[in-house]
């Protein structure tokens, strides 16, 4: 277990994901075909502060130099394809609200995953999902700001219970976030994914007829957004997983072989970064 001011070291060393150079960019539509992010060059990054000079005076330091803040961001994003969790929520933390996305998600991906400590985890989560929210005051237009504002809250939620989030008022934020992430980017594999498995939960912990009429949750909405995922991204080991996850929430035994099949799948992926490879080894725990 990592101490209190440590992270655990991403387990699977002997992968390669180093996107060193020109890599990161020639690999980025892969690597983000699941979230939409768009490639932080300068001039996009020039562009997101130009929109609200809000944005720029979150940044350490800043002094106009957008060419130094677009490589810290994608140093970042280089730190997280490789498994360095900590060094891309350092890096991204140190770029201000323009690297909220990938210290978000570098927290919620180490938390879910390598975080030991469920006490830790839950308040990694928590504070990721608040820095989303400050991100979405900032910058509306960023599918991602939305994007890890639900999946961190979601996280939170199934750390504390589903009955419990629901009751604290968190799902109508996740649905919600979600909704405004696929209005932003329709083509979001992993926010509908997410969006599927918010649907499945809830009718798992209320039951079909109080999920839909409480909490809009519908089998048949459930199920659009875990096709439309693996359609958009047919490579991906974590829509596979979460869909069988989905098919056991809503059906149980029923669906049983179903969600083996999608396991299976899921662990017969070729992983690109630490994220999917994460996501590999636990489809394959799940297969044990």
């Amino acid at each position: 277990m990592a101490k209190k001011d440590e992270w655990a070291v991403f387990p699977f060393q002997d992968e390669a994901f180093n996107y060193d150079g020109n890599a990161l960019e020639d690999c980025w539509p892969r690597l983000h075909l699941g979230d939409c992010e768009p490639w932080p060059s300068a001039a996009y990054l020039e562009r997101l502060c130009n929109d609200n000079k809000k944005v720029a005076a979150t940044i350490p330091g800043f002094d106009g130099d957008f060419a130094a803040l677009a490589t810290q961001i994608q140093d970042a994003w280089r730190a997280y394809h490789a498994g360095d969790f900590r060094k891309a929520r350092e890096l991204g933390l140190a770029a201000g609200a323009p690297g909220f996305n990938v210290a978000n998600k570098a927290t919620g991906i180490y938390a879910h995953y390598l975080e030991e400590d469920e006490g830790r985890s839950l308040k990694q989560f928590r504070e990721a999902a608040d820095r989303a929210a400050e991100a979405i005051r900032l910058m509306p237009g960023s599918c991602n700001a939305h994007y890890q504002r639900a999946f961190n809250l979601g996280r939170y939620s199934q750390g504390i219970s589903i009955a419990k989030a629901l009751t604290q008022g968190h799902g109508g934020k996740i649905k919600s976030s979600l909704e405004h992430t696929l209005r932003i980017a329709p083509s979001h594999a992993e926010a509908h994914t997410a969006l599927g498995m918010f649907h499945a939960e809830v009718i798992s912990q209320v039951g079909a007829m109080v999920a839909g009429v409480t909490y809009g949750a519908k089998k048949d909405t459930a199920l659009k957004h875990f096709d439309e995922a693996l359609r958009l991204h047919p490579e991906s080991a974590i829509a596979r997983m979460e869909y069988g996850n989905g098919l056991l929430a809503m059906f149980g035994d029923k669906r049983v072989d179903d969600a083996t099949a999608l396991y299976q799948q899921a662990a017969d992926c070729a992983a690109v970064d630490a994220m999917e490879c994460l996501d590999i080894e636990q489809a394959k725990a799940e297969l044990e």
